[in-house]
């Protein structure tokens, strides 16, 4: 078990049970899933590009990303429906845990002039979406072997029902978040 997931079971979940008075562990809030995307308008030009996203991505999360296409044609965007145009990965369980720890610890900290993440990013029905202009802050990611930078959306998925319960799940798990 990670310590993230023990930090969870053994300090956060009973933090959290206190604060928001609930009757049964159950209603505690946790984690469901962490979605990493990132979408690539130019790959829609070089097919390279997008096996290029995935071996980052998947080094970055640990497990095998998976290519995201289009869903309509946009003739603006000279895009077809079926032309791969991003690539994204869904970490849950031990794994979620894991990314969890290495993006507060040791990602997040390497940013230039990093003042925190952005509370803002809640969307009212308790998940927390963020993003990164880079995949170089990752140590897992070989300055040398990038062909260009390239940002990401990260998305915290819990089963928290409002953006307070959300928001007090992640400051307990050690999210930076901005003071205003």
């Amino acid at each position: 078990m990670s310590r993230f997931a023990e930090m969870y079971k053994n300090e956060v979940a009973p933090a959290l049970m206190n604060k928001f008075n609930y009757k049964s562990p159950m209603q505690i809030p946790r984690f469901n899933k962490i979605v990493i995307n990132v979408g690539a308008g130019d790959a829609k030009d070089n097919a390279k590009v997008i096996d290029s996203i995935i071996d980052e991505i998947s080094m970055i999360a640990g497990q095998k990303a998976v290519p995201t296409y289009a869903r309509k044609s946009v003739a603006n965007f000279k895009l077809r429906e079926g032309v791969k145009i991003g690539v994204k990965v869904t970490l849950r369980g031990e794994r979620m845990y894991e990314f969890m720890d290495r993006l507060f610890t040791f990602a997040l900290p390497r940013v230039r002039d990093f003042k925190g993440i952005n509370p803002n990013g809640f969307d009212g029905r308790g998940n927390y979406s963020m993003g990164l202009r880079e995949q170089l802050i990752f140590p897992e990611i070989e300055y040398d072997k990038v062909d260009k930078i390239r940002g990401m959306d990260i998305t915290f998925v819990t089963t928290a029902t409002n953006d307070e319960e959300a928001k007090e799940l992640l400051t307990l798990m050690g999210a930076p978040f901005a003071k205003n």
